[in-house]
Order: structure tokens, then sequence, then C-alpha cells
């Protein structure tokens, strides 16, 4: 700043500060008025653009460097080494011993009251998807039981062959069983008088002989899922016969994200008996039922949901007539707690086709003179929970109650005299079939105990109350309670031993004499209660020998009416394996 300019600026503070001065000195003489200022134009401030001033540095250095290349070299010496390594020696592990595989087996057993066991068995790999097998079983015994006047003896022989194909997509068996057997109705009333030409002169022989072809198909990537067919005939001694047809495929349609599935049920059975219990007029009957049962079954991680029903025409061929039912079929379980608890539970129905050949394999004392009729099993409806728990422990509680119409029930045939033209099964030494309808009240329990890896322990049971619309709470040769028990046991690799126990409670049947008119009684069989040992030694992996005991009570105690078992049966044998 010059002189000048310096000089104004001084002049003018001076002229500031007189004026200042002399304004303090009139303000204590006068007021100051208030004064109104209107403000023409508003005040509108704005932002101008500042501008950056742009430079790029640049590098002005008067020396610059170049790389230079570097070369690097080793220069080794020779060092002398007195280190001398060890060689490794690789450690030995004990390989186990393959068990050997045979393809066949045969088995023959020798015991008390002529006891006779046979068993054959052989398989042939023909290709790399398809196997034969052939099996071969003889089962008799020849002794006669304690105070029993006619021969108990029987002989149940069967041949099964077996055909099968497993192959990518589709897998399919065929199967041929044969039978022969043989059983006495020796269970004549020791409380009636029979005279002794007339007992040497009864035949209680009854022999029975059936075939069976039956077969089954299963498909991968196609609508029908599975099938199986039989087609099987039966024939007795007194010219009985039966045929007998089931067809059940099923079908799996994508209609939703769950499995839809469609079972087909056909059941067709025919036969004929040459005459009733008390008369000569013939027996014949025909029963075809149909069914289709749709069901949705849906599957997650804890949830199993089986949802369906059942419809069926049951149709009796001989009476012309035709009946509808309906059924039905809801199952669920549901994982509480893992595999420690498993809630289960359901309602389901069906309409059950019986025949000659499964009563005759319940009880075959059976008379030829039958009446065949289909149980109407309205409803079976039980809850239930299983489970696993300390990894060898598994259990099984269940409670169901069902509702059947036309429930068979085994009932002593009456006893028309002693005549010595009578049939072997006409001396009141037969069962016949009767139907009732029957409700069940039905508990089950059941125990499982791996006690070590070689030992296991089970024991089960079974209460049954009943009311029947007939029988009232004692249906025919129904037990009201039932129980087994059992152990096995693996000593070494040898040795293995093993035991069972059976519990059958009292059951009730009906004593009848029409040859006297005397009223029928009712009978009540006693409780039964039946042990059973069997021990097996591996002599080597080809041979081993056994030893079986079977109702070591001893008691000759009565399963059915009038026909006592066999006491203390021993049976001793071999079982021999080998490749052809």
């Amino acid at each position: 700043m010059n002189f000048f300019n310096r000089l104004i600026a001084l002049s003018a503070i001076l002229i500031l500060g007189t004026y200042t001065a002399h304004g303090q000195d009139d303000d204590e003489e006068q007021t100051l008025d208030t004064e109104v200022v209107n403000v023409v134009r508003p005040y509108s401030p704005s932002l101008s653009d500042a501008f950056k001033i742009k430079q790029t540095p640049e590098i002005n250095d008067s020396i610059t460097s170049q790389k230079q290349d570097v070369t690097y070299g080793i220069y080794s010496v020779p060092v002398a080494s007195t280190f001398t390594p060890a060689k490794g020696t690789a450690v030995g592990v004990e390989k186990a011993e393959r068990a050997a595989l045979y393809d066949n087996y045969a088995t023959l057993g020798l015991g008390s009251y002529t006891t006779a066991l046979a068993e054959f068995y052989s398989s042939w790999q023909l290709s790399r998807t398809d196997n034969f097998g052939l099996f071969l079983q003889h089962n008799s015994a020849q002794g006669d039981i304690d105070d029993i006047p006619l021969d108990a003896s029987f002989l149940d022989t069967d041949l099964a062959l077996s055909y099968t194909s497993f192959q990518r997509d589709l897998g399919y068996d065929i199967n041929l069983d044969v039978t022969h057997q043989l059983f006495n109705w020796y269970g004549i009333n020791q409380d009636l008088s029979f005279p002794d030409d007339v007992v040497n002169g009864i035949d209680p022989t009854q022999t029975y002989f059936s075939a069976f072809l039956s077969g089954g198909l299963t498909l991968e990537d196609s609508y029908f899922k599975s099938g199986r067919g039989t087609i099987g005939f039966l024939s007795d001694k007194f010219g009985s016969n039966e045929i007998r047809a089931i067809l059940t495929p099923q079908i799996e349609l994508p209609i939703t994200d769950y499995r839809f599935l469609v079972d087909l049920d056909l059941d067709f059975v025919s036969g004929s008996f040459e005459r009733g219990y008390f008369d000569d007029q013939p027996i014949d009957y025909g029963l075809l039922n149909l069914g289709v049962s749709p069901a949705l079954e849906i599957l997650n991680d804890d949830l199993t949901l089986f949802l369906g029903a059942a419809v069926y025409m049951g149709q009796d061929i001989e009476n012309s007539d035709t009946d509808i039912f309906v059924y039905p079929r809801v199952r669920a379980s549901y994982r509480l707690l893992d595999d420690t608890v498993i809630a289960y539970g359901g309602i389901e129905g069906d309409l059950n086709q019986n025949s000659y050949y499964d009563f005759k394999e319940t009880n075959p004392f059976v008379s030829p003179t039958l009446m065949i009729a289909p149980t109407d099993q309205l409803y079976d409806a039980y809850l239930g929970i299983k489970g696993k728990f300390a990894g060898n422990v598994s259990y099984n509680l269940r409670g169901g109650y069902s509702n059947e119409n036309n429930k068979p029930l085994f009932l002593s045939n009456p006893y028309k005299g002693a005549s010595a033209g009578f049939e072997g099964y006409e001396f009141g030494n037969s069962f016949q079939v009767v139907y009732d309808n029957v409700e069940t009240l039905n508990f089950f329990g059941e125990l499982k105990i791996a006690l070590t890896e070689k030992a296991t322990f089970g024991v089960s049971g079974n209460y049954f109350g009943y009311t029947g619309e007939l029988t009232g709470s004692n249906p025919w040769n129904l037990p009201e309670f039932t129980a087994n028990a059992s152990v096995d046991i693996q000593f070494s690799e040898k040795l293995f031993a093993g035991a069972s126990l059976f519990f059958v409670g009292e059951r009730q049947d009906v004593f009848s004499d029409t040859f006297t008119n005397t009223l029928p009684v009712v009978v009540t069989l006693d409780n039964y209660f039946d042990a059973n040992l069997y021990g097996t030694y591996r002599i080597n992996e080809r041979v081993s020998i056994f030893l079986r005991g079977n109702n070591l009570v001893g008691t000759n105690y009565q399963k059915w009416y009038n026909f006592p078992v066999q006491g203390l049966q021993v049976l001793a044998g071999a079982t021999y394996k080998f490749n052809w």
C-alpha cells in the first residue's frame, strides 16, 4: 500500500471517531424513535462456479536409471555324508478268513416217535440276472400217542421250484409248489364206549394233495409297478376239490407330488364236497371278490401317511347273490423322537376270502363237509407306539378294536354213534366251521433286546376280549391270552443254541351228542405251556450237527378238543453244505 492511500485511510478513521463521540453526547438528551424499513427487492443469494487450475505434473528428472540383467549362479561343493537310511518294513495286517459260501445243502434228522426230518436245497446261477432254485422238505412221525387207540401218525412233504430274474428295468419270478400231506382223525372221545370191532374198523386217514403256480412282476419307469398272480388246486381222499385264483396288480399314477396308488384285487375260489356231515347231499361253492383300492401315500422326514379306501364286489356264484362292500384303509406313523418313539395307527377293513385250503392249514382235522363263505371285516382300528432306545432295545405296544361279520370258528362235529359204516371223520373226531359276528378288543406288547452282539432275547404277548353275537365272550377255540419268548446265543464260531417258550390260554368247545339227543355241553380246554430247545455245532465249513428238543415239559396237552399232542420229543441230525 503506497503513502497516499495510507493518508486517506488515517483521515477517515479520525473523522469517524470524532462523529461517534459527539453522537454519544446527544443520546443523553434525545430519545431514539423506531424506523420502518421497506425492502423493495428480496435477497436472492447465488453461488458462482469455481474453476480449478488443471495441472498435469511432469517428471523432470535429470537422471534416468535403466534395469540391469542379473545372472544367478550356484557353486556346488561336494560334502561327504555318512548317513545311511534304514529300509522300511510294511506292517502286516491280519485278514479275516472269508466265510465259504455254498449254494446247496442237505439235512437229515431222526428222533422219538419215529420222527424223520429231511431237507434239500439247491440253487443254480444260470446267468448274471437269472437264478433257479429247488427246495424239498419232508417231515413225518409214525409213533403212537399214549392211551390213543387210533393211529396218530402224520406226513408232510413239500416240493418247491423257483425261477427268478432281476434286470435293470424289470424283475420277475415264477414258482411251483407241490404238497402231499397225511393226517389222522385220532381224536375220538375216550368217555364214550366204542366197541373194539368198531375202533379196529375205523380208518382215520385223510390225505391232501395241492399244487400252486404263482408269479410276480415288477417294472421300473412304468405306471404298472408290480403284480402277483396265483392259481392253485387242492384235493383230498374223499373226492373234495378246490380251485383258487388270485390276481393283485398295482398301478402308480403321477397325479401329484406324492405317490397315488391303485391296488386291484381279484380273488376267485370254487370247490365241492361230495357230501355233508349229516346227509349225502353234495356241497358246492363258488365265490368271487373284485376290489379296487385307491390311495395317496405321503412321505416326509417324520410323517408317513396312507390315505385310501377299498370298494369290493362280492359275488356268491352258486346262490346268484351279489353285494357291495366299502372299507376304510387309512394308516399313519409319526416320529415323535427320532427312532426312540414312533406313534402309529390306522383303521382298515377287508373282504377276506376263506377256502378249504386255508382251513386245513390252520386245523388239519377238519371234515370234508365244510360250508365256505367270505369274512366281512368291517374295520380294524388300532393305535400304538414303537421304537428303539439304548441302541439294543426295541419295543412295540399296540391296542386295537375290530368288527367282523362271518368270522370262521372251528367247532367239534357232533357224535352220531359208532356205526361200522361211518367214514373215519364221523365219530365226533373232526371239526366243522361255523360263522359268527365277532367284535374283538386286542392289546399287544413286544420287547426285543440284543443282550450282546451274539445273544438276543425277545418276548411278546396278546390279550383278546371277545363279544360274539352267538358265542358271547368265548368264541369257539379262540384263546383269551397268548405269549411267547425266545433267546438265541452264539457261544463261539462253532456252537449256537436257542430256546423258545409258548403259552396259550383256555379255549372253549362244545360236545354234542345227536345219537342220544343229549343237550350240547360246553367244554373248556386247559391252557398249555410248551418249551423247546435247539443246539447246533459246526464241525467244519461243510458239516454241522444239531439237536432239538420239543415239548420239554412233556405234557400231552390238547391243542384241539380230544386231540392230545405228542409228549417229549427229541430230534438229532446233521447238515451238509456243498457246491456242484
